[in-house]
């Protein structure tokens, strides 16, 4: 009962802290007294952080006492996954979601603790600590994490086997809901400037900033997923069109969308109503996403938990966009810009397009992922919409952003000049034909990779002309270390992990060679120019697994693809895919069956191992890793964009 009482009380401090700071802002803003947010939003922080430290010491000890341990842990679970078992259910994720959005409250006060008394600041501080209020409010309530276990138990069930097989769990999940909880920044101001009506001041470009930092986040978050993704289940993909990777997506597709409509903002005073649309939109879209994985209505391999949070986590959905449609409403006179798009194939026009693709495939995902529940509501049965629904819309849509990224950053603003295009994009265009010319030649005749390689390399070249120029403008400036500090320098730099990435994706997915192959003793076989040889089997056994390994080799690298039966849970048995990879090609090998006629799979493999053939599955996949690596990139560029200078600094760039 201690570790109950404690973790409550911390809740109760956090909670007070976020109430007492939304109070405390309401109060100054009426009376221009000091609201002392600093010290509620501390508060607020040292609560969350006190109930983490009571759950994290629960677990890394195994004290059952809790039943949120005794449900996802057990005294052989390993000390990396007692710590992320915190957030391997409901209960414990709201406390990360709670601790993220605690410290990242508390950061964006201090940042802006010199214009505390603004109005927009005050707001927007505001809005912060209520959504922090409400998460807290939460888990003093219906997702409890720290409730009694009233049975003596001496062993707990174990996290997830999928939550115990790989380290990225300790990565991906905090990378997500750091992203999630980052776009309430963006919201927040956006709140603001509709209340206070201020919608011309430099805050938009300030909500960009914040949403760089949020969309980066997300964006490594994702590829981290997918990475999980193939390493894990088995199958040899990375992106499933599941709902819970859709509920990932669609915040990610809005904020892109933000993100590059500010500019045009910034720059010509257009998209006002569409820009604060967009950062609304994106909040309530990761609250939406919060409930399709965690309220058990949509059922899917990456989600771990059900509550009966259902409600009320819809209810806060409509609510935030009930109340930014009103104050859009309200406010509608205000927002109209004087100017407009001059032709639409400038600069700003091109941002249009880029804005409708990113929107229309959002609203394709959203209606792909709630279409099975609006079915079983109405007619009682279930439905699945699969890959060939997300990919008819997906595959033109890379092709078309691809040919955005790729003149975008290179036309005028209002104006389209077609002498100064081409004499930008010249050097870019004869070298993406070259790239065309030699993959034609080395007899790639795959109409989507010569397709995404030529528009690819205009995009790359588009990316590395931009960059020259910040680094030609800091040189003449003597200081080339403020090259890093330009306004475009992160962004190309996402555009060159974009595209790197992008082909990863298209050619993985062009020439991916999939195979069962049944292989004696010592015996190989080649698979798509990949020598694979069977050495025979191998045991292991711990407190934590069983496992049943496979001894491979692939072009002389061992590997050991097993099934891997975990204890806890009622003995959870997995797949354990081994990968060979390299920049060039993976080659992806599972443990699918022993004998020759696949009899018995290998998830049924125990007791003794015989010794005659098993049958693998060998997948080969060149350039996969390329989509890790662009992933990389696109964090860099992210963190580099949020580090760039201030406002004022920028404006006189």
């Amino acid at each position: 009962m201690t570790l109950t009482w404690l973790g409550r009380i911390a809740l109760y401090l956090a909670f007070l802290g976020a109430l007492g700071g939304a109070l405390g802002q309401l109060r100054a803003l009426r009376t221009k007294k000091p609201a002392y947010a600093v010290r509620w939003a501390a508060l607020a922080l040292f609560g969350v952080a006190a109930a983490v430290a009571v759950m994290q010491f629960a677990l890394i000890t195994h004290n059952f006492s809790l039943a949120y341990v005794a449900e996802n842990n057990a005294t052989f679970t390993p000390l990396l996954y007692s710590i992320t078992g915190m957030w391997s259910a409901l209960e414990g994720s709201l406390l990360l979601w709670a601790l993220l959005l605690a410290g990242l409250t508390l950061g964006v006060i201090v940042y802006y603790r010199r214009e505390a008394t603004d109005s927009v600041v005050a707001w927007a501080t505001t809005v912060l600590f209520g959504i922090g209020a409400f998460f807290t409010f939460l888990m003093m309530g219906p997702a409890d994490p720290f409730l009694h276990n009233p049975a003596h138990v001496l062993q707990g069930a174990g996290p997830n086997a999928l939550l115990q097989d790989n380290p990225l769990v300790a990565v991906h999940p905090p990378l997500l809901y750091a992203g999630f909880v980052g776009f309430s920044v963006p919201f927040a101001f956006a709140i603001a400037m509709l209340i206070t009506g201020r919608v011309q001041d430099r805050w938009p470009l300030e909500q960009r900033r914040w949403t760089v930092l949020a969309w980066g986040s997300l964006s490594v978050g994702i590829i981290l997923g997918a990475w999980w993704s193939y390493q894990v289940l088995g199958w040899g993909g990375f992106w499933g069109w599941d709902p819970v990777e859709n509920a990932a997506l669609l915040p990610w597709l809005t904020a892109t969308a933000y993100i590059h409509s500010v500019i045009v903002q910034d720059r010509r005073g257009l998209f006002r109503v569409w820009n604060l649309s967009l950062a609304i939109a994106t909040f309530s879209l990761t609250v939406l996403g919060t409930f399709f994985t965690r309220s058990g209505v949509l059922q899917s391999v990456h989600s771990f938990s059900s509550s009966t949070l259902g409600p009320l986590l819809i209810g806060l959905f409509l609510f935030t966009v009930v109340l930014g449609v009103a104050l859009l409403a309200w406010r509608g006179d205000s927002l109209r810009s004087p100017v407009g798009v001059d032709h639409p194939l400038s600069r700003e026009g091109l941002f249009i397009a880029n804005n409708i693709l990113f929107v229309g495939f959002a609203i394709v995902v959203l209606l792909g992922t709630v279409f099975p529940l609006l079915y079983e509501a109405v007619n009682g049965s279930q439905v699945t919409v699969g890959t060939p629904y997300f990919a008819t819309v997906a595959a033109p849509l890379s092709v078309l952003l691809l040919a955005l990224m790729a003149v975008a950053p290179l036309v005028s603003w209002r104006t389209l000049d077609a002498g100064v295009l081409w004499n930008r994009s010249r050097v870019a265009a004869w070298c993406s034909l070259a790239v065309a010319a030699v993959l034609v030649s080395c007899h790639v005749r795959h109409l989507a990779v010569l397709l995404a390689a030529l528009l690819a390399t205009l995009a790359a070249g588009a990316a590395f002309r931009t960059l020259k120029g910040a680094v030609v403008a800091a040189h003449r400036r003597g200081l080339l270390r403020s090259a890093f500090s330009a306004p475009s320098t992160g962004g190309m730099i996402v555009h060159l992990g974009v595209v790197v990435l992008a082909m990863g994706i298209v050619v993985s997915t062009s020439y991916t060679t999939r195979a069962e192959v049944t292989l004696a003793h010592g015996q190989s076989t080649i698979v798509d120019g990949q020598y694979v040889t069977f050495y025979g089997f191998h045991q292991v056994k711990d407190s934590l697994e069983s496992a049943t390994q496979l001894v491979v080799t692939v072009d002389g690298h061992g590997l050991r693809p097993a099934v891997t039966t975990f204890n806890g849970r009622s003995g959870q048995t997995v797949g354990t895919p081994a990968i060979d990879s390299n920049l060039l090609r993976d080659v992806y090998v599972t443990f699918d069956a022993i004998g020759g006629n696949g009899a018995t799979s290998g998830a049924q493999v125990q007791g003794n191992l015989p010794a005659g053939s098993v049958v693998l599955g060998v997948t080969v996949e060149p350039l996969l890793a390329w989509l890790w690596l662009g992933g990389v990139i696109v964090g860099l560029g992210s963190v580099i964009s949020f580090k760039r200078r201030r406002y004022n600094d920028e404006a006189a760039t």
